[in-house]
């Protein structure tokens, strides 16, 4: 039977929610699978490196001990990589974590092996090395993002960032913890290649054109839906620029795309889209809908006051364009100024 043949006896958008479901469900389980593996074989390295530790052992001093143990080891377990080298990184792995807080540990417990590495050798504070575990599993970095994130000190700047969304007031409080650290307060979009003035359509345009890689800069547990997703109500339709589903948060995501700096009139807007969201598109099991309204700039007294007494949960987010802000600024005004102008000139009688 085609895909047509099957989608015949349902609508197109029943399929989709369908599908969406199926692939959500499957990643959500490969995603606890190999967390599973990963702190099931970190339980063994830290066991082994605890040993180590106890017994005192030292680079020189204990190397025959450890040499031996590699040889014999890896007769009973082939498979496990117990080279000298990585039994005692296991020892380093102990040493490092074992007077460390519980949240730290837990947080370490389920990377992989190569990832800890990266994080011993690069890292030696606690709370940025939490910050990046916790950055790995959000967003799937792999190791070599890992170790440039770690270069580029993405931790310094993420301290000194104000929160500009309302979802400690409008979620539960696990659920408002877990989205704060899922959606950022800046999204890089130099990927799109920028370098001329452009409009909101254009720049959604360029965006769905690179969706891998502006999920990717979304981070881990994105999946995208559509663009100028329709909805409908009391005659009237609606569209919301994106629209993604985060399978951990388990809730649709919309995304509202703004080419100048924030206005408070944009929440009254994206609050209708949630409203919407979580009454007719909402799965059962599926926590309420969050929007994100990323614009060029944006006020933080101005976000504060403008979401006061919002009980959606709305987050209101930069983009970069790898321009200098002044730069973008200019450029951005000159756009408005110019859409302006336009709308002024085709209103006239």
């Amino acid at each position: 039977m085609s895909k047509q043949d099957i989608t015949t006896k349902i609508n197109e958008q029943e399929y989709a929610e369908i599908l969406q479901r199926a692939v959500t469900e499957i990643h959500t389980a490969r995603t606890s699978i190999a967390r599973q593996v990963n702190s099931a074989t970190n339980s063994v390295y830290w066991n082994l490196g605890k040993l180590l530790f106890e017994k005192q052992l030292v680079e020189g001093y204990g190397s025959g001990v450890v040499k031996q143990l590699s040889v014999d080891l890896k007769i009973e377990f082939p498979d496990m990589g117990l080279s000298p080298r990585n039994l005692w990184d296991m020892k380093r792995f102990y040493e490092r974590y074992s007077q460390s807080s519980p949240k730290l540990r837990q947080a370490v417990a389920v990377l992989p092996w190569g990832h800890n590495l990266v994080l011993i050798n690069k890292v030696k504070e606690d709370d940025p090395t939490e910050f990046y575990a916790k950055e790995v599993v959000t967003k799937g970095w792999s190791r070599d993002l890992l170790l440039n994130a770690i270069k580029l000190d993405t931790y310094t700047p993420a301290q000194k960032q104000i929160k500009s969304n309302n979802f400690d007031n409008t979620l539960p409080a696990s659920h408002a913890q877990y989205a704060n650290e899922v959606f950022q307060s800046s999204y890089n979009l130099g990927f799109l290649g920028i370098t001329e003035p452009v409009r909101e359509l254009e720049l959604e345009k360029r965006l769905i054109g690179k969706i891998k890689a502006f999920i990717l800069e979304l981070g881990k547990g994105f999946s995208f839906i559509g663009n100028q997703y329709r909805l409908e109500y009391n005659n009237k339709e609606y569209f919301v620029d994106m629209l993604f589903f985060h399978r951990g948060l388990r809730s649709l995501v919309a995304i509202d795309l703004k080419i100048g700096s924030f206005k408070a009139e944009y929440i009254g807007k994206m609050n209708l889209y949630l409203s919407l969201l979580d009454r007719f598109e909402k799965g059962e099991n599926e926590n309420q809908s969050i929007g994100i309204i990323l614009c060029a700039d944006r006020d933080h007294l101005d976000v504060e006051i403008a979401l006061q007494d919002v009980n959606k949960p709305i987050g209101i987010a930069e983009y970069q364009l790898l321009l200098p802000k002044d730069e973008l600024q200019t450029m951005l005004l000159k756009e408005i100024k110019t859409i302006e102008n336009e709308t002024t000139f085709t209103n006239e009688p």
